[in-house]
């Protein structure tokens, strides 16, 4: 049928490609001249004011930071956990359900539980404080305490993104013929020798999958950093929100999204070159 009508596969995927188009394509080629333009001609006014703002070397290097330390450690805990769960016969799915729960929770609600537990007459304080640890209330999210505060982000974040990571480790161990391990174990392979020489190999493409993910999504965290820190610890995105809503400078805050978006295309481009996937020495 295809072969007499031709034209049928192009008008299958014509109703996606206009959808993209609208909703993403030309949004997208707005931003850009939105952020290097000035009253409709071309001008790099935005890209220097965004680069002189004053909270611009801030949340450049918390939003790295912040980057830096929550996606090794959610990578680390997903293998750990995924790798349980792999080897969970009954009650494997009402696990994976359990710890899945932090992703049907919104950012900000997220943001707001964390807020409840470590503001100063949170529950953490009042563990402290109960356990002789602490004579008095201490605040852990004031500008005064920069350090506490990001140790704080940092563990709300790898609280709830951990579980869409350890989502896309469990299908790629899922992936792994049972048969490769236990030819290695047959021949003495150990456990630890198993999963760097086996299992680690051949989840390569759930592995750049999970890092391409939750990198672009570290560099776009907003929310939970807006209920916990609010303006004492400024990010790319909560700027970008900033100059769009409070300054009322769409120019500024098209050209701070713009530079999220080429640190997330080179994050990409980076796990694409250093974890290849072969798909002929894939299972």
């Amino acid at each position: 049928m295809t072969q007499n009508r031709p034209w049928i596969p192009y008008l299958l995927i014509l109703p996606s490609v206009v959808f993209l188009a609208l909703l993403f394509i030309v949004p997208l080629v707005q931003t850009i001249w939105l952020s290097v333009s000035d009253n409709g001609a071309p001008s790099l006014a935005n890209m220097q004011r965004m680069v002189t703002d004053i909270n611009f070397g801030r949340s450049v290097k918390n939003t790295f930071l912040l980057t830096i330390a929550v996606v090794p450690v959610q990578l680390a805990i997903a293998i750990a956990m995924g790798t349980m769960v792999a080897k969970i016969g009954r009650g494997r799915e009402t696990i994976l359900w359990i710890w899945t729960i932090p992703l049907g929770i919104s950012d900000l609600a997220a943001g707001l539980v964390w807020l409840s537990i470590l503001q100063n007459t949170g529950y953490f304080n009042s563990l402290l404080f109960s356990l002789g640890v602490i004579s008095r209330q201490a605040s852990w999210l004031s500008y005064q305490t920069p350090v506490a505060l990001f140790i704080a982000i940092a563990v709300a974040e790898i609280w709830r993104g951990t579980a869409i990571v350890m989502v896309i480790i469990v299908a790629g161990l899922n992936q792994v013929p049972k048969e490769f391990k236990e030819a290695a174990e047959i021949f003495g392979a150990g456990p630890w020798t198993r999963f760097w020489k086996i299992t680690l190999p051949l989840i390569r493409p759930a592995l750049q999958s999970a890092l391409i993910l939750r990198t672009v999504l570290a560099f776009e965290v907003f929310a939970v950093v807006y209920a916990l820190g609010g303006r004492n610890f400024p990010v790319l995105v909560g700027e970008a929100y900033n100059w769009q809503n409070q300054n009322q400078n769409y120019g500024v805050a098209a050209a701070y999204a713009v530079l999220i978006m080429v640190i997330s295309l080179a994050a990409t481009l980076i796990y694409l070159k250093a974890i290849k996937v072969d798909p002929e020495r894939l299972p």
